[in-house]
């Protein structure tokens, strides 16, 4: 949920730190901190709730010099957002600083225990027992990564932590379990950050902790220690993202930009995988899935189950349509929340396929270890390299979708379905389910999504156009509905997600079939409803249920296919997108419902890349 960055090298850690808390904000709002070990002994701390504006306006009176120091962004879970409860914190003594991702659940009797023993808590926060738990465990001398080391098992939660001492200037010391970690190596620098993104403008060699490590930075050199005390050899990864992926490019916010990447998301997420066959037709070609299929696990499989949590959630409705008809396996969509605290009937005829953007989500992670421990094969699609679930399943498929800054996803949605979608296709064409010609066409229909999605966007591109129109109206509404059947309902749940994300309009999403059991009861000409009416096998269904609706006096926005004429007669406003297969059409047609939500909540003045309450990665249970 929150942000970290730490640095240690030559130059004034505090503009380094600020720098990678603005690419950080994101994760964490609610408040702000740095400390600074200065050239004097001192740890010197300043922090400010709310926004990093105010941070920074706190630093320009009193500027904290030194060439080592953390920041945090925060993103509350214990304790008020206000700025005692804002990281780093800090030991009684002055001597430690330190900050926290994560949660400790045990924090309490911890607390309990030390203030016992005489020491005193300023804050509510779970993170300060940290602190004090270190401040006891160095009083004797001991050094600072063998304190840490030695205190983690104590510990009952999820942690990425980074640590320094007054006593051992040069050095930080972090340690992650179940949250992201990671180590930027410079040149007689080096960094620690939550988020690649953090340290772009720095460097691009990072390297990922895994669970239950520890590691120790200086300025020349990064040690990395493995739960049994032994140390890990790591070659650093090469991050390919440009630095400028990850700013505004001049655009008013992250997530118009990064919807207007979403047909470059959508290309990169195809690169290389799809290929020209031998017969003249074309197939997918997804080389992680083919290493697992290959150890003669897929014939086992009956079925599939397909994990995530939010937008990542909606994308699985959509392959579980694509995998049931074009694989005939049987497919439970289930939110990760819900599946690791049921009783699910798993084995090794189960595949399950995990989708998390940040690949650090905590529920689905947790649930991927539920799976595991059941001896069942799970694939991965994540954004992210080197994260926690890479780690834990059988095979990863990468979206490949680049940096998503902005919190409600858009670019990673469409990523993660075509990445779905070429899943979906390889299971078939490894069963023998589907017709290799059939197959073909579906691909050569895949390959045009991308400059199919540049024809939708050009709208944004005109200054006053017609969704910004339709936006007005609806910025006025309190409550709205979608409705959608077969791939066009999970495009619903997706589009009404967005709305409620980015405008707080109450908006919900369901099956077209289900408005006549209660929900048309709150249709009248104050709650609008947004239709997904694609052609599809069940389009006129869904024109009756928009009849019954008309009958209720609401109005009706429509997201149908070019050349419909019919729906002009059922809707007063309609967004077109060009006719492709009904499965492969939710990548369009949810584009839309981005830009409806965006210009929406422009109108209504929300804060639209970082909306209240949310954070980008949910990294706690």
């Amino acid at each position: 949920m929150c942000g970290i960055v730490g640095y240690v090298g030559p130059r004034q850690a505090t503009p380094i730190l600020m720098e990678g808390l603005a690419r950080l904000e994101y994760r964490g709002y609610d408040s702000a901190g740095i400390a600074i070990l200065g050239d004097d002994g001192t740890i010197s701390v300043q922090k400010r709730a709310g926004k990093l504006s105010n941070l920074a306006g706190a630093l320009g009176e009193h500027m904290l010099a030194g060439t080592q120091g953390i920041g945090h962004t925060r993103w509350a879970t214990h304790g008020q957002p206000n700025d005692t409860n804002a990281h780093p914190h800090q030991d009684c003594r002055g001597d430690i600083a330190l900050v926290h991702n994560g949660i400790i659940e045990n924090y309490q009797e911890l607390r309990d225990e030390l203030r016992a023993q005489g020491h005193t808590f300023t804050s509510e926060t779970d993170t300060e027992v940290l602190a004090h738990l270190i401040e006891r465990a160095t009083a004797d001398g001991t050094k600072l990564a063998d304190a840490v080391f030695h205190i983690l098992p104590k510990l009952r939660g999820a942690y990425a932590l980074v640590i320094m001492s007054r006593r051992e200037p040069g050095v930080l010391v972090g340690a992650r379990s179940n949250i992201p970690l990671i180590a930027g190596l410079g040149d007689g620098e080096n960094y620690f950050a939550s988020d690649i993104t953090a340290l772009l403008r720095q460097t691009r060699r990072m390297v990922t902790l895994h669970d239950g490590e520890l590691a120790v930075v200086t300025a020349s050199s990064l040690r990395i220690i493995a739960p049994d005390g032994t140390d890990v050899q790591r070659d650093a990864i090469t991050v390919d993202w440009d630095a400028e992926m990850a700013e505004k490019g001049g655009y008013p916010h992250f997530l118009l930009k990064e919807m207007l990447e979403q047909p470059d998301a959508a290309q990169r997420a195809l690169l290389g995988r799809i290929i020209a066959t031998p017969a003249g037709g074309l197939a997918p070609k997804l080389p992680e899935f083919e290493a697992w299929a290959a150890t003669g696990a897929l014939p086992k499989i009956t079925r599939v189950v397909l994990l995530a949590c939010g937008t990542s959630y909606y994308a699985s409705l959509i392959a579980r349509a694509m995998i049931e008809r074009w694989a005939r396996l049987p497919v439970e969509p289930w939110i990760a929340s819900e599946f690791r605290y049921a009783d699910p009937v798993i084995g090794p005829d189960c595949l399950v396929v995990a989708i998390t953007q940040s690949g650090e989500t905590a529920d689905t992670i947790a649930a991927i270890k539920l799976a595991k421990a059941a001896g069942v094969p799970i694939i991965g699609i994540t954004n992210t390299v080197g994260s926690a679930l890479t780690r834990e399943v059988d095979a990863t498929l990468f979206m490949q979708a680049g940096p998503e800054i902005s919190v409600p996803a858009t670019k990673t949605f469409v990523a993660s379905v075509m990445v779905l979608t070429l899943l979906a296709l390889s299971l078939a064409a490894a069963r023998g389910t589907q017709p290799a010609d059939e197959r073909t066409a579906l691909l050569q229909q895949v390959e045009t999504l991308p400059t199919r999605m540049e024809t939708i966007l050009a709208v944004a591109e005109q200054p006053d156009n017609h969704i910004m129109a339709v936006a007005r109206g609806l910025a006025g509404c309190q409550s709205a509905m979608f409705i959608g059947r077969g791939v066009g309902y999970a495009v619903a749940r997706e589009g009404a997600l967005k709305l409620k994300e980015v405008s707080y309009i109450h908006a919900e999403g369901y099956p077209a079939g289900e408005l006549k059991h209660g929900p048309i009861t709150l249709l009248d000409q104050h709650t609008p409803l947004v239709a997904i009416a694609i052609q599809s096998h069940t389009y006129e269904k869904v024109i009756s249920n928009i009849q019954e609706v008309r009958a209720r006096h609401a109005r009706v926005i429509a997201v149908a296919t070019e050349g419909d004429r019919l729906i002009a007669e059922h809707a007063e406003e309609v967004f077109f997108i060009p006719a492709v297969d009904e499965l492969l059409a939710p990548t369009l047609a949810v584009i839309p419902l981005q830009l409806l939500a965006y210009y929406t909540a422009v109108e209504r003045g929300c804060d639209i890349d970082q909306p209240r309450n949310l954070a980008k990665s949910v990294t706690v249970e």
